[in-house]
């Protein structure tokens, strides 16, 4: 499989990852302008945008820019020394491990649209569908009889007056679906809700009638409050990611992310992690001759 054909198959799967594109190396790397890989979010890298020594500081600043979400120029040259400040949008990094010529590689994170599921076929639902996408949300719409949840979604938002209704909520309720919407009237909304088998603090969050009070009358006007809403809340409750940890190779005292996929050898329950497997054979041969000193 190409990594063309690998970034497309996440990016159907809805997994988040990072596109790595070469686009500068010096001889005599190993790399090319336009190689290309993709990391993933535990780590493993598919493809080749330079060796060992090179592919360690893409996983650990790949996964850093998939939990910041935002891109960044890594520079690998070699030496022990960093050249030149760090500047926005760039890191330079030495790689005491690199036998010659700097690289620098492109890493854009995709992460995929947040799924809003909206259920019914009514006008409300068609607006909701037509305002959803351009605020960066993955609309899909489906019968209630269709609805089938993720505990990966945004949102559930029911529009379809009456039909398919209970099935669909009590999903999304029990999955922890972080917003759940109905587009009802206050006194059918309460009967809607009441008939729900799902426990009192679940039947307390859903939205009904769904979206801000901000006088709605037509359906894309009733569709705005309850996007507003709805990002509204995921603004207050938005986490990015925790940042990657991260260790130092104690042979060649690299900074590498500490993640399964990164070499590394476990003695007496102590994790120790390199950037290669060079530096890993070199630890095994000597482990007190590594160890920090205390």
């Amino acid at each position: 499989m190409t990594v063309a054909e690998r970034a497309e198959e996440l990016v159907r799967s809805r997994v988040p990852f990072v596109h790595a594109t070469v686009v500068r190396a010096q001889r005599p790397a190993s790399a090319h302008a336009g190689d290309t890989a993709v990391i993933r979010s535990d780590g493993v890298i598919d493809g080749f945008v330079g060796g060992t020594c090179a592919e360690s500081s893409v996983r650990e600043y790949g996964l850093m820019a998939l939990s910041t979400r935002e891109p960044l120029l890594l520079r690998i040259v070699p030496g022990e020394q960093v050249p030149q400040a760090s500047e926005e949008g760039a890191v330079t990094v030495a790689n005491p491990c690199l036998s010659g010529g700097s690289v620098e590689i492109f890493l854009e994170p995709r992460v995929p649209a947040p799924r809003m599921l909206v259920v019914g076929d009514s006008p409300i639902a068609e607006a909701l569908g037509a305002l959803g996408g351009p605020l960066g949300f993955a609309v899909e719409r489906v019968a209630g009889e269709d609805a089938a949840p993720s505990a990966d979604d945004a949102a559930l938002v029911v529009a379809s007056h009456g039909q398919g209704e209970e099935p669909a909520l009590t999903a999304a309720l029990r999955l922890g679906v972080p917003y759940v919407g109905l587009i009802a009237s206050r006194i059918r909304g309460a009967a809607v809700l009441a008939a729900l088998d799902v426990t009192d603090e679940q039947r307390s969050r859903v939205r009904s009638p769904a979206g801000l009070d901000i006088g709605a009358r037509t359906a894309g006007e009733i569709a705005l409050s309850v996007l507003a809403q709805l990002v509204a809340e995921r603004r207050a409750a938005e986490r990015r990611p925790p940042p990657p940890a991260r260790a130092v190779d104690p042979v060649c005292g690299m900074t590498v992310a500490a993640v399964g996929a990164t070499p590394h050898v476990t003695l007496d329950g102590v994790s120790t992690w390199f950037c290669g497997p060079g530096c890993r054979t070199a630890f095994l041969a000597d482990p007190a001759g590594h160890a920090p000193a205390s």
